[in-house]
């Protein structure tokens, strides 16, 4: 297969797929637009308000600076550690594609 093949298969590939995304848009709204009231709503029960209790609460109260402390250690170990994890699964995926991609310039 050549690149000119390749590249007229993407073409079509994209061609295809805008065409596809406008033929399942055409016919739909941005947005639901609200159904007009032909009528006076129907109401079934009688309306009765809601009692609302209002009642103290304590105020906030600041955490103190060893738990401060703690949240920062905690949460930028697991960044290091997420971070530490990532870059392993990157590296190797980098070596794979390396080590692939130059086996197959030898051959």
């Amino acid at each position: 297969m050549s690149v000119t093949d390749l590249t007229t298969q993407a073409g079509w590939m994209v061609g295809l797929a805008v065409a596809a995304l406008l033929a399942a848009g055409w016919r739909k709204n941005a947005r639901a637009t609200p159904r007009t009231p032909r009528r006076a709503p129907i109401v079934r029960r009688k309306w009765v308000p809601i009692g609302v209790a209002e009642t103290t609460v304590q105020l906030y109260k600041r955490p103190n600076p060893l738990r401060r402390v703690w949240a920062v250690v905690a949460s930028s170990s697991i960044a290091v550690v997420l971070g530490a994890v990532l870059a392993t699964i990157v590296a190797f995926g980098l070596a794979y594609l390396v080590v692939t991609l130059t086996d197959l310039l030898k051959q």
